[in-house]
């Protein structure tokens, strides 16, 4: 039973990070990221079940919200369209190429979300420090990477990857020379299975193309890519050893995590996602009664302002002392009704509230619906197991090859794609 519960822990951590990502698909770029991240790092602290980690929750889950968030900033478009050609070097390179962009996602989002596990009083992270330390890197490897050797993934687009790149090394450094090994096992996992996911859904995608099969494969494409990344952080958490720390949150330590994971993000997807051009733009090919448009726009502010106040009162305001101790009870609450806006938004910024051109739209709603049911009596068991490089160096070793195979299967599977893309001629 006890191995069950541990597996039926990571599938639900990889269905909550992995419909999340892919209702994030249809917001995008940092802020999208940001909120499927907070959904994926609030799933893993529910399932772990550990009542000292509760209050610890605002704060990891706005460093797993970030972590993942930072790698919305890399474009990976014209990758994509490399793993539809009908050469190996193109299709491979393209699959190694996502492996490396979602490996990146997970790695910084694991990475911070188990350094705020391990920050205690005892053993505080300095995260002002830390987050110098992470823009210089970014910094000095765009610049080498990019402006001085010209190493281009992905031309004519942005290559900012390399910024997220030294991110992560840097985050490497400092993890290895603080020993904060838990964190770093959760890095490894998340990236692992980030990279994967991504090469693996594009693999999907193009055979799902190929198939003729009238479904949205770039929301499969998207979705592999939380729910492996999704599993592999908490097979990461669950896998390493953590110190309990039953230290109470303070309110001071809790105010600008919340209004940030509750509030600004959320108001930023909606700002740059619920504008009058766009919403019309959608709601014209469905609908002659625009007068939607308009209640959309209300609907979805009204909806994120109240939950906002809601969450502000429950989690700030309504505790009569400084010392704030949570429960499983209230981290769900925080959990589903995040995570239910999200949901909610997508299917209005689809129209999926009125019209079934987007089936995917409702199959989210299934995904939640599930997971709402199955998160409270799932408990993850703890298997701490050591760091070992070598076998972390085998199992990379294992993807890259399985990868060749699916590049393999590709080219032999169909003649050249449209939007199909050479990086190598």
């Amino acid at each position: 039973m006890k191995n069950k519960s541990f597996w039926y822990s990571l599938i639900l951590a990889g269905m909550s990070l992995g419909t999340a990502w892919a209702i994030r698909g249809q917001f995008g770029h940092e802020y999208g990221a940001a909120w499927a991240g907070a959904v994926g790092s609030l799933s893993v602290l529910l399932l772990a079940k550990r009542p000292d980690w509760y209050n610890k929750a605002f704060r990891a889950t706005l460093a797993g919200s970030l972590g993942w968030g930072l790698g919305g900033i890399m474009s990976y478009g014209v990758v994509v369209g490399y793993g539809r050609g009908i050469e190996f070097v193109n299709v491979y390179y393209g699959l190694l190429m996502l492996f490396v962009i979602g490996g990146l996602y997970g790695y910084v989002g694991g990475a911070l979300f188990g350094l705020s596990l391990t920050s205690t009083r005892q053993t505080k992270v300095p995260w002002p420090q830390l987050i110098v330390e992470m823009t210089v890197g970014g910094i000095l490897f765009y610049f080498f990477l990019i402006e001085e050797f010209g190493w281009l993934m992905t031309p004519p687009r942005s290559e900012v990857w390399a910024v997220c790149l030294g991110v992560a090394l840097a985050l490497t450094w400092y993890l290895v020379r603080q020993q904060h090994y838990a964190a770093l096992r959760v890095a490894v996992f998340a990236g692992l299975g980030g990279g994967f996911g991504f090469a693996f859904g594009n693999f999907l995608q193009v055979l799902g193309n190929v198939a003729e099969i009238k479904f949205n494969f770039w929301n499969v494409m998207e979705y592999s890519l939380g729910f492996f990344g999704g599993a592999g952080m908490a097979y990461g958490t669950y896998t390493a050893r953590w110190e309990q720390s039953d230290e109470p949150e303070t309110k001071a330590g809790v105010l600008v995590p919340l209004l940030l994971l509750v509030l600004l993000i959320p108001f930023i997807v909606w700002e740059q996602s619920f504008g009058t051009e766009r919403v019309t733009k959608i709601y014209s090919a469905i609908t002659d009664n625009l007068a939607l448009v308009s209640a959309v726009q209300g609907l979805s502010l009204l909806l994120l302002l109240l939950l906002a106040a809601i969450w502000f009162n429950k989690y700030y305001l309504s505790p009569k002392t400084d010392a704030l101790r949570y429960g499983e009870a209230d981290i769900r609450t925080l959990f589903l009704g995040h995570f239910g806006l999200y949901t909610a938004f997508s299917l209005l910024i689809t129209g999926a509230v009125i019209s079934t051109y987007r089936i995917e739209q409702y199959l989210y709603v299934v995904n939640f619906i599930v997971i709402a049911l199955l998160i409270g009596k799932v408990q993850a068991p703890f298997v701490p197991r050591e760091v070992p490089p070598r076998k972390w160096l085998l199992g990379f070793l294992a993807v890259v090859a399985f990868l060749a195979l699916l590049a393999f299967i590709l080219i032999h599977s169909h003649a050249e794609l449209p939007h199909a893309n050479k990086r190598f001629e």
